[in-house]
């Protein structure tokens, strides 16, 4: 039995921070059932269609779900979402500020009904403050939460290449859900889990934020390079390819000098001894390493910093990451359904004992609708009724 067989989790979601929150519940065995728009769904499900004509993102983030099309403005579809929140464990919401309470959702009304539910809100700002009526998607956050200033180039500011702000909230309303899930075992009550995709960027940009508000000035934007530590970032090998390594330790620097560089002085160089020294004279230092490298392959590189126990790695292509020989190796990928034909999914990267995440199927839209129906009572003459006005 996976450890969350026995919830029920309705959602009203779309994008990216939802949904990510909630396939980690599926994925362990909760019953996830997606309120979706009829005719267009999940705004993601329009994104791209690069997986066999389905969108990459939607791919990614609704695998094991249950999709129930219902136009909750119609009284119809209203009254089978109030059904299916009454039998909710969990009501999961990313909806556009204040959508939610207009629909009767909010956690004290929820909670009326069912003292034992658990809401967890998702949304940009959170609740008061004067952004708490404003807009927010990943790359507005990655910038108010100081991502952007910290990534880049000297010359221009980059987005993380990844939905980060929406991956964080979406995991600390997973870890929320479960936090309010062990508390309802002691209590019996539920509660509300609320989270700022504002607020859990901030905590991950914490550290450069301590830095340059205490310390009086930013962290540089240096690309791929560690702004404080060196040598820290990718460096140019003879084939023309570059290999990421880093020292993180004083007895390295030693090492690396002596065993990889072949140029046991520089240990104990003036301007490279300390690693706040090689940060300071970064431009002396990388010229004299890619030197040395000039005459490797990149493979050769890396086996050579393996074998004195430098730490190190490719920057790999995303076929490189689709091929890579460790995921391979521990059997990471599982074959999942999709309404195009089945694909290969991502195992989540929590292992626990004796237990295989479900990894079921992506849903079509509205393909289980009939379904959630019959198990909230309705008759196939109701059914028929709710489709004809429209409502599902």
């Amino acid at each position: 039995m996976r450890p969350l067989a026995d919830l029920t989790v309705v959602t009203l979601e779309h994008a990216v921070a939802g949904p990510f929150c909630t396939r980690q519940l599926a994925d362990y065995g909760a019953r996830v059932i997606k309120v979706e728009r009829p005719g267009t769904g999940d705004l993601a499900r329009g994104y791209d269609r690069s997986v066999n004509g389905l969108a990459s993102y939607f791919v990614w983030l609704n695998r094991g779900k249950e999709s129930v099309t219902l136009d909750v403005k119609q009284a119809g579809g209203r009254a089978a979402l109030d059904r299916l929140v009454a039998r909710a464990d969990v009501v999961v919401q990313n909806l556009a500020p204040g959508a939610a309470a207009r629909l009767g959702l909010g956690w004290e009304a929820l909670a009326a009904r069912n003292p034992g539910v658990i809401v967890a809100d998702i949304s940009g700002y959170g609740d008061g403050g004067p952004y708490e009526h404003k807009k927010a998607y990943d790359l507005l956050i990655q910038g108010e939460a100081g991502l952007v200033g910290v990534t880049g180039t000297a010359g221009e500011p980059s987005r993380c290449g990844v939905s980060i702000a929406d991956i964080a909230s979406g995991m600390y309303a997973y870890s929320g859900i479960l936090t309010a899930l062990l508390t309802r075992e002691r209590t019996g009550r539920g509660t509300r889990v609320e989270i700022s995709m504002l607020e859990a960027l901030a905590e991950w940009t914490s550290q450069p934020v301590y830095y340059g508000h205490h310390g009086g000035t930013s962290p540089r934007r240096t690309g791929a390079t560690h702004p404080t530590i060196a040598p820290y970032g990718p460096h140019r090998c003879g084939d023309g390819r570059e290999v990421l390594f880093g020292l993180q330790n004083w007895s390295e620097w030693p090492t690396f000098c002596r065993e990889v560089l072949k140029r046991p002085e520089l240990a104990t160089d003036p301007r490279f001894a300390g690693n706040t020294e090689r940060v300071a004279n970064r431009a002396e230092l990388t010229p004299i390493i890619e030197q040395a490298f000039s005459t490797l392959t990149a493979d050769e590189v890396v086996a050579l910093l393996d074998r004195h126990g430098i730490a190190n790695g490719r920057i790999n292509g995303v076929g490189d990451v689709a091929r890579h020989p460790q995921l391979r190796a521990r059997g990471r990928w599982r074959s999942v359904g999709t309404s195009a034909g089945p694909m290969e999914a991502l195992l989540p990267p929590a292992n626990l004992g004796g237990v295989e995440p479900a990894m079921g199927d992506v849903p079509a839209l509205g393909q289980h609708t009939d379904e959630v129906l019959r198990w909230l009572g309705y008759g196939p003459a109701e059914v028929a009724a709710l489709r004809a006005q429209g409502a599902i």
